[in-house]
C-alpha cells in the first residue's frame, strides 16, 4: 500500500474513531478515591538484564518495537516505538484490574503522527482517543468509559498506524477507583482433612521430583519466576497437570517488595502475571511474595494486576526442612513451602509422610482459594 492510500485509511479510520464528549459523573460519597492504576505509566522503571521483564516493563509491545528515549515528556525517560513491519502499528497494551460499573479516565501524552490511546473490555464500546499528528512538540489524549456490571480488567493500549513511522508516549494515567486490596493469608481455611504443597522459583527442576509427582497424580501448585520457567516450560506443564495444580505468581526479579515502591511493586507482578499468561495461557490470581515478605503497598498492587490472595506459608520442608511454624504436626488448610531445588523429591516425600502423619491429604490450592 502506498505512503498517500495509508494516509487516507489513517483519515478514514480516525474519523470513524472520533471521541464523543464524555462527562465524568459526580462522585458519590461512597466512592474510593480516583488513583491512577496504570502500570510504569511514566516508563521510568528500568528493565532489568530479565528476558521476561520484556522490552518494557509492565507493558507488552512488539519484539524488537519499543525502547525507552531520554526525550520525555515528564521524568527522565519515555517509550518510543518504531513499528517492525509494515502491517505492525507498534502496539504497546497493558491489563489492570478494575472495578465493576466504575466510571474511568484514561489519558496519555504523545508524539508523532497518527498515535491512537484507547481501552477494550470495558463493558462497553469505547472509541480511543487519537491525533492525526502533533508537530514537534507532545500532545495529551484523553478518553473514558464506564465498566459493565461484571467487568474487572481491562486492557490499555497505545499504538500508532501503518507506514507513519515512530512514536512517543509518556505520562499514562487511568484514573478512578482502585480494585479492593487481595487478601493476604499464610493458609487456606477450612476444616477439610486437607494440605498444599506449593513450590517455588523453579532453578532446579530434576526429573526425580517430576517422577514423584506424577506416580502420586499430586496437585502442586507451582510459583516459577518466569525466566526460570521460560528454561524448561514443559517441565512445569508435567509438574503441575494433576487435577487441582496449577502456575502462579512469584514477581518477575525475586527482590524483596517491601524494598521497592508501589509502582514498582505493581510492575515486578503484572509483569509476571503477564509472561505467565503467555507462555502457559492460564492468568495466576494467587501471588507468592518472594521471601514471604510484604506490606500494604504490595497487596494493592496486587489487586491492580488481579491477584485475589497474596500468600505466604504455614511450613518449610525445602532443603531438608521440616519446620512447622505454627508448631505441632500439620493442620487442615495448611500450605508447605518447598522450591524447586535438587533436594524436591526427598522434600516432597518428607512433606508427604508428615501429612500423612497428621491424617491429611494434598489438595489443589486453587480449589480452595477462589
Amino acid at each position: 500500500m502506498s505512503t498517500v492510500l495509508r494516509r487516507a485509511a489513517a483519515c478514514a479510520a480516525g474519523a470513524a474513531l472520533a471521541v464523543l464528549g464524555l462527562t465524568a459523573p459526580a462522585a458519590r460519597a461512597d466512592q474510593p478515591p480516583a488513583v491512577d492504576l496504570a502500570t510504569n505509566p511514566g516508563f521510568e522503571i528500568p528493565t532489568l538484564p530479565l528476558g521476561d521483564w520484556g522490552s518494557i516493563p509492565g507493558w507488552t509491545c512488539g519484539a524488537g518495537e519499543a525502547t525507552l528515549t531520554g526525550s520525555a515528556h515528564g521524568g527522565a525517560s519515555a517509550l518510543s516505538v518504531t513499528p517492525a513491519a509494515e502491517d505492525s502499528t507498534g502496539e504497546c497494551a497493558q491489563t489492570v484490574s478494575v472495578r465493576p460499573g466504575s466510571h474511568y479516565t484514561l489519558s496519555a501524552w504523545v508524539r508523532g503522527s497518527y498515535v491512537f490511546l484507547g481501552a477494550t473490555g470495558t463493558g462497553h464500546d469505547v472509541a480511543p482517543a487519537w491525533t492525526p499528528g502533533t508537530g514537534d512538540g507532545w500532545q495529551r489524549l484523553t478518553t473514558a468509559f464506564t465498566t459493565g456490571a461484571d467487568t474487572t480488567s481491562v486492557r490499555l493500549y497505545l499504538h500508532g498506524w501503518y507506514g507513519q513511522g515512530t512514536f512517543a508516549a509518556d505520562d499514562v494515567e487511568l484514573s478512578g477507583a482502585a480494585p479492593a486490596p487481595a487478601t493476604a493469608t499464610w493458609n487456606a481455611p477450612t476444616t477439610d482433612r486437607v494440605v498444599f504443597f506449593t513450590v517455588d522459583d523453579g532453578w532446579q527442576p530434576t526429573a526425580e521430583a517430576a517422577r514423584l509427582i506424577a506416580d502420586r497424580a499430586l496437585p502442586v501448585t507451582a510459583f516459577p519466576l518466569p525466566m526460570a520457567a521460560g528454561n524448561q516450560p514443559d517441565y512445569f506443564r508435567e509438574v503441575t497437570s494433576a487435577a487441582g495444580s496449577s502456575i502462579q505468581d512469584h514477581s518477575v526479579s525475586h527482590r524483596d517488595l517491601t524494598t521497592l515502591t508501589a509502582a514498582e511493586q505493581q510492575a515486578e507482578i503484572c509483569s509476571a502475571r503477564d509472561a505467565q499468561v503467555r507462555r502457559f495461557g492460564s492468568t495466576p490470581t494467587i501471588f507468592r511474595p518472594p521471601y514471604l515478605t510484604w506490606n500494604a503497598d504490595t497487596l494493592q498492587a496486587a489487586a491492580n494486576c488481579g491477584i485475589r490472595y497474596v500468600l505466604t506459608a504455614t511450613a518449610d520442608f525445602s532443603w531438608g526442612q521440616s519446620t512447622v511454624y505454627h508448631g505441632g504436626p500439620l493442620r487442615p488448610g495448611d500450605v508447605v513451602l518447598l522450591h524447586f531445588t535438587d533436594t524436591l523429591a526427598a522434600d516432597l516425600q518428607r512433606a508427604l509422610d508428615a501429612a500423612d502423619a497428621a491424617g491429611l491429604r494434598p489438595a489443589g490450592l486453587v480449589d480452595y482459594l477462589r
